[in-house]
This record gives structure tokens, C-alpha cells and sequence, in this order.
């Protein structure tokens, strides 16, 4: 039985999946109603379109169902097949709500002067695979994107750092999500990009995995070669305690990464590293303190960096460090759910600065892929950080 601390937290997931799959099937209901308006399908074919698109919608828990019983290339196929088609769901959506607009301008157009083309009057047959075919070409290219790891770089300067040492580079990486759909060949090639960045900090700013960790074989040994001179640090996010919490600790640990969770340190006496779980934390184990508490136990006159899964700044933290660094969001990961990503994280991606109070934000897009293995728009990125020193 759940400890009393636990149930709100079951009752936000809960709600959370509820209004997932309220959404989704309403997708998947939008596409078959459109079908069967638009095309000839017949009675057989509509009933055979109805079976397969209940069959998606049911595909993450068959592929949750899947990992759980340890079938993991069962479960790893139907992740690729089922997320893929969440993309492509959502793709022809949007194309189908744009070309109904266009068919909607043609249409007002044609009332008030009636000489409209007919090649600006297609029929409701071509839209359908209008959309069809956007779709399939921006999933398409999609699933490149997702694939070329971009190297952002970022440089800042404070007197607090010392002149002395150079420039101090910190390299970000965020929201890899190893599981079914990012492993160890993905994870690969953001590790060589790491290695040529040569940085003296490595973090992860949450969500370094996914699911039931099914990626094990090979990934732990390649984040273990990185070893730069002043460490590797790590904050959990959301899906560290999906994943489970020992499990997804337990690994980024054996990674080479100190996982700070409710945790400040001072680094060789260079620069303060602080770190507060992900808000998916409390009734799951989190040891998170209070962020300005935390923050104003390491006022001692060096660079505050503070490591924060969700790129929500907290006001009475602002004046409390230098720069935060967080990712979750992806940049939206496929346009134009970015918009949407933007009523609840308006800062989405990208450096931000906060004045008067001298604080900056940067958001990462993620290095890896949420569900759907594509990205549009979105590319994935590591984050080269070089804090310069300056007088006063």
C-alpha cells in the first residue's frame, strides 16, 4: 500500500497518463474520421484502419509491458514502430490543420470572387495525402536530424574566475534518455564529440536515462572513458525516477559521475557546483534541500554554477548564483510542439541573462530523443561552456 506521501504523486501520474492518452486517442480518431471522409475505403477497410490505430495507442504500454517481462527486442521494436508513428501522428495533424486553413482561405476567397483557380481547389482525396506525404518527408528527414549532434559553444566572463587558470571549460550534456531508443551507438558518438571538446568539468543536467535501462551493454564503459581533470557531475531528472531511482543512480555513479542531489561542493577551489533533484523527486526518495538555502551555503566569492534539471528559475535563488544550466523541454524536439512546450517553459533554449542581478541561464536542446526518434527543427546538442576571467 502506498505511504501517504506517495499518493499525490500517484495521482499526478495518473492524470498525466490520462490526459496522454485522452489526447492521443483523439489523434488517432481525428485521422480515422478524416480517412474515411476522404477516402474509398469501404466498410472492411475502414474496420481494418479502426484495429490498427487501437493498436497504436496501445503501443507504449505494450512496449512498457514488453521491457518489464525482459523481451527487450520485442520491446525495442515496438518502441521504434510505435514512436514512430506518434511522430508521423502528429506530423499529419498539424500538415492536415494547414491545409484545411488554405482550403478554408480558397474557399472564402472563391465566395467573394469566384474565379479561383482549380489547381487552388484540390480535392478533399489529394489533401488527405497532401498531409500524408508531409508527414512521411519531415519524419523523414526527422530521424537525420536526431542524429547530427551539433556542438554549441557558449563564453562567458566573470572576475570571479581566476585569471590565472585560463579559461575553465565546462561541457553540458542533457536529456540523452538511454533505453529502447538511444543507445549505445548514439551515445557513442556524443561521447567522441565530449572527448574533442577536452573539457575540465563534464555534467549531465538530467535524464541520462530511460525506461527500464535496457541499454546497459557497453554504455556505462563508454561515459566511464571521459575523465576530465575536475570531474564529472550529475542531477537526476524526471526520468531518473521513472526509470527507477537506485537503479538509474546506481549506473550514472558507476559512469563516473557525482550525482548531487540537494548538494553544493567547491571544486579545487575554483568554483562551486550545485545541484537540486528533479520536482518529480519528492515521494520518490528525493533529498533535495531548499535551492536559495542550498545556494547561500556557498557564498564565498568564487562562480556559482548551478546544475537544474527543468529551466524554471527560481526569483529568490536569481542573485544566489552565476550560471544555470538545465535542459528537459528539447527545444519541443519536433516543430511545432515547441509552441506548445512554450506555455509552460517559455525559456526553451539557448543563453539567457538576467540583469540587473549579473545571472545567466542556458537551456539545452537535449542530446538525445524523447519517445519519438526524430527530431525537426530541434537538433540535438553538447554544450562547450568557457567561463573567462576578467577584472573586476
Amino acid at each position: 500500500m502506498p505511504t501517504g506521501g506517495l499518493w499525490p504523486i500517484i495521482y499526478l501520474v495518473a492524470l498525466f497518463l490520462a490526459g496522454f492518452f485522452f489526447l492521443y486517442s483523439m489523434l488517432h480518431f481525428y485521422l480515422l474520421v478524416r480517412a474515411k471522409a476522404d477516402l474509398p475505403l469501404g466498410p472492411g477497410g475502414a474496420l481494418l484502419l479502426a484495429l490498427f490505430l487501437v493498436l497504436m495507442i496501445t503501443v507504449p504500454v505494450l512496449t512498457r509491458s514488453f521491457e518489464n517481462a525482459g523481451l527487450t527486442s520485442l520491446a525495442r521494436l515496438a518502441a521504434f514502430t510505435g514512436y514512430t508513428w506518434m511522430a508521423l501522428l502528429f506530423l499529419f495533424f498539424c500538415a492536415s490543420i494547414l491545409i484545411d486553413l488554405w482550403r478554408l482561405a480558397v474557399y472564402i476567397t472563391d465566395a467573394a470572387i469566384r474565379e479561383t483557380p482549380l489547381w487552388l481547389r484540390p480535392s478533399a482525396r489529394s489533401c488527405f495525402l497532401l498531409a500524408c506525404a508531409v508527414a512521411a518527408a519531415v519524419a523523414s528527414y526527422g530521424w537525420f536530424e536526431a542524429r547530427m549532434i551539433r556542438t554549441e559553444r557558449v563564453r562567458l566572463s566573470s572576475p570571479k574566475i581566476p585569471a590565472h587558470i585560463g579559461p575553465l571549460r565546462i561541457v553540458q550534456i542533457s536529456d540523452i534518455h538511454l533505453g529502447l531508443t538511444v543507445g549505445p551507438e548514439r551515445l557513442r558518438r556524443i561521447v567522441d564529440l565530449v572527448r574533442k571538446a577536452k573539457p575540465d568539468i563534464l555534467v549531465s543536467t538530467g535524464d541520462l536515462v530511460d525506461g527500464q535501462m535496457t541499454y546497459r551493454d557497453g554504455a556505462m564503459e563508454l561515459l566511464e572513458t571521459i575523465a576530465p581533470p575536475l570531474g564529472k557531475f550529475a542531477v537526476t531528472g524526471n526520468h531518473e525516477f521513472y526509470a527507477g531511482l537506485d537503479r538509474s543512480l546506481a549506473f550514472t555513479t558507476k559512469a563516473g559521475f557525482r550525482v548531487l542531489r540537494g548538494e553544493a561542493v567547491t571544486v579545487h577551489d575554483i568554483i562551486n557546483i550545485v545541484g537540486v533533484d528533479d520536482p518529480a523527486g519528492p515521494g520518490y526518495g528525493s533529498s533535495s534541500t531548499g535551492e536559495s538555502a542550498l545556494l547561500s551555503s556557498v557564498k564565498n566569492g568564487k562562480l556559482t554554477l548551478l546544475l537544474k534539471h527543468r529551466p524554471v528559475v527560481d526569483r529568490e535563488s536569481m542573485d544566489l548564483f552565476d550560471l544555470q544550466l538545465s535542459g528537459h523541454v528539447h527545444d519541443g524536439q519536433i516543430f511545432p510542439f515547441r509552441l506548445i512546450t512554450r506555455f509552460f517553459y517559455p525559456l526553451v533554449a539557448g543563453l539567457y541573462s538576467f540583469s540587473p542581478h549579473g545571472s545567466f541561464l542556458y537551456v539545452s536542446r537535449g542530446s538525445g530523443t524523447w519517445g519519438p526518434p526524430v527530431r525537426f527543427l530541434a537538433p540535438p546538442e553538447i554544450t562547450v561552456i568557457d567561463l573567462i576571467g576578467r577584472s573586476p
